[in-house]
């Protein structure tokens, strides 16, 4: 089977970016840096791509300059198990200049968009009690950061 590798694109950060990320999630690390050579068209000796692994999954950053810029349409999901996990990747993932959306949603300092999902969420929207699934989403569309008590609040009616 072939491996798939999302890549990331960034202006100049690939390196920075990559060593946050793996600093924050466990079992993950930087496997391989290659710099720019003679034939550009980045400046010879600078970082070109950062290989790393989050939770055990390859991707790779690419500095490949200021062309194309994240959005909206690409995000990370991390489920999360507890309040706790989510209170401390939702601060570590905001650090430095992230900005707040709504639903776990968060755009970081260089403005890649991140789900912080409690795993409770996930089997909350699914419960086969639609009125309890409509509850608990609704909930979850006035907040920002997730807070599992009020989806369990809103779960119970």
């Amino acid at each position: 089977m072939q491996n798939i590798t999302p890549c990331l694109w960034y202006d100049d950060q690939a390196e920075e970016a990559a060593r946050f990320y793996t600093s924050l999630l466990p079992n993950s690390r930087i496997t391989g840096i290659t710099h720019y050579g003679d034939a550009g068209p980045g400046t010879p000796g600078k970082v070109l791509t950062v290989a790393f692994e989050l939770d055990g999954r390859p991707f790779v950053a690419l500095n490949g300059g200021p062309l194309f810029p994240f959005t909206e349409a690409v995000s990370l999901q991390i489920e999360c198990d507890d309040q706790a996990e989510v209170d401390r990747l939702w601060s570590g993932l905001m650090e430095g200049g992230g900005e707040e959306s709504q639903c776990g949603w968060l755009k970081d300092r260089w403005g890649f968009n991140w789900q912080v999902t409690p795993r409770v969420l996930l089997d909350l929207v699914a419960d086969p009690d639609r009125a309890k699934a409509d509850r608990v989403f609704a909930a979850m569309m006035q907040m920002r950061k997730i807070d599992i008590q009020q989806l369990l609040d809103a779960a119970r009616g």
